[in-house]
């Protein structure tokens, strides 16, 4: 009796690393830039192989599009920290946005999505969808967040969060637009604590504040 097990063939690559590289390469040159050559040797995996893999260059492109909006969902649901003081916890968003707009090496590159999908969306019904979902996700996660500021007193009552969530995803954007045109990261940061702060105006007034405020005078007649 033959006891010798026979061995799979080992997989000549790791998916994760391998759509992170394929990010990476679309990341730098948009999607219609980006050739199969190029994650060819990014991937560091024969055509054959990445079709194999992956599909074609639109799934593989689809694939990292999903994986950078799962990322980012993770990363705001930890940075909007609801145990943290409002205004701490939008920063914490914004400064993680700038640290992967800004990488340590290399020029800045901005966000992912709003970087190459938004050229693609005009053409492309499929990135279009994609694009939508993945900023509507982000509202989401704004609005949530200001609901709870909201209902523990950080905002006033007649604040609207839906609103201030659309605010506080565009000063998102400015960043991850403002970055690539050759903003510097301590500008856009300094514009992220202006949008924090006028966000956070909407905070109720005061009770010394209120209290010092001068009563009307009653008329004659009152």
């Amino acid at each position: 009796m033959n006891n010798e097990i026979r061995r799979g063939r080992p997989r000549a690559y790791d998916p994760g690393e391998a759509l992170e590289r394929a990010t990476e390469a679309f990341w730098r040159q948009g999607y219609a830039g980006t050739s199969l050559d190029s994650l060819s040797a990014a991937t560091r995996m024969n055509r054959p192989s990445l079709y194999g893999a992956f599909g074609d260059k639109h799934a593989l492109y689809a694939a990292a599009l999903e994986r950078y909006i799962a990322d980012g969902r993770s990363q705001m649901e930890a940075a909007l920290d609801r145990a943290m003081p409002l205004r701490e916890a939008l920063m914490r968003v914004y400064d993680g946005a700038l640290a992967m707009y800004f990488p340590t090496k290399g020029a800045a590159r901005g966000c992912f999505l709003i970087g190459t999908a938004v050229t693609e969306s005009m053409t492309d019904a499929d990135v279009r969808e994609r694009l939508g979902r993945g900023l509507r996700e982000f509202d989401r996660l704004f609005e949530q967040r200001l609901r709870l500021a909201q209902t523990q007193g950080e905002l006033a009552a007649s604040a609207d969060p839906a609103a201030l969530a659309g605010v506080a995803s565009a000063i998102l954007h400015s960043l991850a637009m403002r970055s690539r045109a050759g903003d510097s990261r301590a500008a856009l940061r300094a514009l992220a604590e202006a949008g924090v702060a006028m966000i956070c105006a909407a905070a109720p007034a005061t009770r010394s504040a209120t209290s010092n405020r001068r009563k009307p005078r009653r008329g004659a007649g009152g």
